[in-house]
């Protein structure tokens, strides 16, 4: 994993192609204020089924990693922006000193505002912690981030990893986990809570990378 320290990440979501969106866009939002990187990856399992899903479909996300003086620049026409900045709470998991080619992109609510608190503990100290201590194949740090307004979707586990087959380390994670717990109500507790709201989830491959 590449060791460092992002204090927020803009996501863009688009249906366009990617050497047209890295010829037009990215450009665009690298030349803005607070921008160091960018990176730009392909969804490896479109329409997936087997979660929910709020936010519309697309085929290419990107990834700028910005610093707290960032502000997002209005989307073009076809084109979703979020903007995240890093929780107080650290990141879970392992370096192994590869680059980070695979994602897997987890944006989740709480049902209330008045929850963000309850899941954002749930999160940090019950799922993402469970997952960073089986070790799943090819992962290796998960990030949380905030919503840098308190907007929807609220909150972003990014998952790095060293895989170019993201979606099989993905479907790995939960059959070690409920293996590790060896407890129905213990596995019940970490795969979900009351106040979860799945906004996203899915899994990608980069395919390109920008520095500012």
């Amino acid at each position: 994993m590449e060791d460092r320290r992002t204090p927020g990440l803009y996501l863009e979501m688009t249906d366009d192609a990617a050497a047209r969106y890295a010829a037009a866009r990215v450009p665009t939002v690298l030349g803005e204020r607070g921008v160091s990187r960018a990176t730009w990856w392909e969804n490896v399992r479109r329409n997936r089924d087997d979660l929910p899903r709020v936010l519309p479909e697309f085929g290419l996300l990107g990834v700028y990693e910005v610093d707290d003086g960032f502000v997002a620049p209005p989307c073009p026409g076809g084109v979703a922006g979020y903007h995240y900045r890093r929780t107080p709470r650290p990141g879970q998991g392992r370096l192994t000193g590869e680059a980070t080619i695979g994602l897997s992109l987890v944006l989740i609510s709480p049902q209330q505002p008045a929850q963000a608190q309850a899941l954002r503990d749930w999160a940090d100290f019950v799922h993402l912690r469970h997952i960073a201590e089986v070790g799943v194949p090819g992962y290796t740090m998960v990030t949380p981030y905030e919503h840098a307004e308190e907007g929807d979707p609220r909150f972003l586990h990014f998952y790095e990893m060293d895989t170019d087959d993201p979606e099989r380390s993905f479907q790995a994670m939960t059959p070690l986990v409920r293996e590790r717990l060896d407890d129905r109500e213990a596995f019940r507790r970490w795969a979900g809570h009351e106040s979860l709201r799945i906004m996203y989830v899915n899994s990608f491959r980069r395919v390109g990378e920008r520095a500012a």
